[in-house]
């Protein structure tokens, strides 16, 4: 046996650890690859065809440069060994059709049908937001971040505090984070379904740090009896106008927030550091206080759960928890420092459902 052979096994493992820092090192091409895909709009393209789609159609349909086309089959190759297309084989009867039979087709996954635009659950705004220079440019300053008194990334590479100072000096970027952020939302209506006892008795609720109110509208429109406050800073709500049970205010959560029943805290927390959190959550408190009626803070995170979740699910979170790290010095939480923050702010008394996904839903509430 030659000594190659034997070395060659002796290293298996760092053969294996170098292949593992390789996958690691070139995999913001996903993300990039991802964003091409929904600026070529090849999700739609293959839900209008109404089928499974072969390169050669799709590739008549993206009217590609000439030098350009031998990319398509590399790419589409790429996204579905990643999970966004589906790779499917069709067998014909007849030998006519034995040349289509060979060609490769591609079909939607469950990704990928929330890239179709127009549709329901649209979910590309998103990836509009993510994937661009003004992002990750910021991101890739983690090693300088790390080591200096700066709050956040953005502080390195923009001048500025946090991501929502960059916000307030860019009304692009807020109009582009705002639509992500809408889009995430569209999600609302599928769970809504699990949610009518969470709405149960409640005849107010005030949604903190909603926006342009994408989620208002859903829930206002499915329990129409209930009055629906979107309250955010004056100058996300100035144009927004209200429509029957749903109405805007502006304002700063930090200082007060208008009395309701119950306060709605979709992806808000995770935005903050625990000192910031408990600021926020005394507010929420004192705001159903002075309505009198008892009522509970109902808040939709990212609970993690390293020990019950799946390898998928907890990755996706703890990815989260660095984004998070990076942009606002704050953080994804596990049970035990979700209690230590309701313990904190003199909150006994909560429940946890995972009902969005990869986030959960938890019930404050005010005995």
């Amino acid at each position: 046996m030659s000594d190659c052979h034997n070395n060659g096994g002796s290293n298996k493992n760092l053969f294996e650890g170098q292949a593992l820092l390789y996958k690691h090192l070139f995999s913001f091409f996903t993300p990039v690859c991802l964003k091409l895909a929904v600026k070529l709009g090849i999700p739609t393209i293959i839900h209008n065809h109404g089928k499974p789609i072969t390169l050669s159609e799709l590739l008549s349909a993206l009217h590609l440069p000439p030098s350009k086309a031998c990319f398509l089959p590399r790419l589409m190759r790429f996204l579905a060994h990643n999970g966004l297309f589906n790779i499917v084989r069709i067998h014909y009867d007849n030998a006519e059709q034995e040349a289509e039979e060979k060609e490769t087709h591609y079909a939607l996954t469950s990704a990928s049908e929330l890239l179709v635009e127009g549709s329901e659950n649209c979910f590309s705004p998103m990836i509009k937001f993510v994937v661009q220079p003004t992002m990750i440019d910021a991101w890739i300053r983690m090693d300088e971040w790390i080591y200096g008194e700066e709050n956040s990334v953005f502080e390195i590479a923009y001048g500025v505090n946090s991501l929502w100072d960059f916000f307030a000096s860019n009304n692009e970027q807020m109009n582009i984070f705002n639509e992500a952020l809408a889009s995430d939302s569209q999600m609302m209506n599928l769970a809504l379904g699990a949610c009518n006892s969470v709405f149960e008795g409640i005849e107010s609720i005030v949604d903190v740090g909603g926006g342009n109110g994408a989620t208002g509208k859903i829930i206002s429109e499915a329990y129409p009896k209930f009055q629906y406050i979107v309250f955010d800073l004056p100058s996300v709500v100035a144009n927004l106008h209200g429509i029957g049970n749903l109405s805007y205010v502006g304002g700063d959560m930090f200082k007060s927030i208008p009395e309701a029943d119950a306060i709605l805290l979709k992806w808000v927390l995770h935005d903050w550091n625990d000192d910031y959190c408990i600021k926020i959550l005394k507010n929420c408190k004192e705001s159903i206080v002075r309505k009198g009626k008892g009522g509970k803070i109902i808040i939709i995170d990212v609970v993690i759960n390293e020990e019950e979740d799946k390898y998928e699910t907890t990755q996706v979170k703890l990815l989260l928890d660095m984004t998070m790290a990076a942009s606002h010095n704050a953080k994804e939480r596990t049970e035990k420092e979700w209690k230590k923050l309701f313990i904190e702010t003199g909150f006994n008394r909560y429940k946890i459902s995972p009902l969005f996904g990869f986030r959960s839903l938890i019930e404050l509430y005010i005995i």
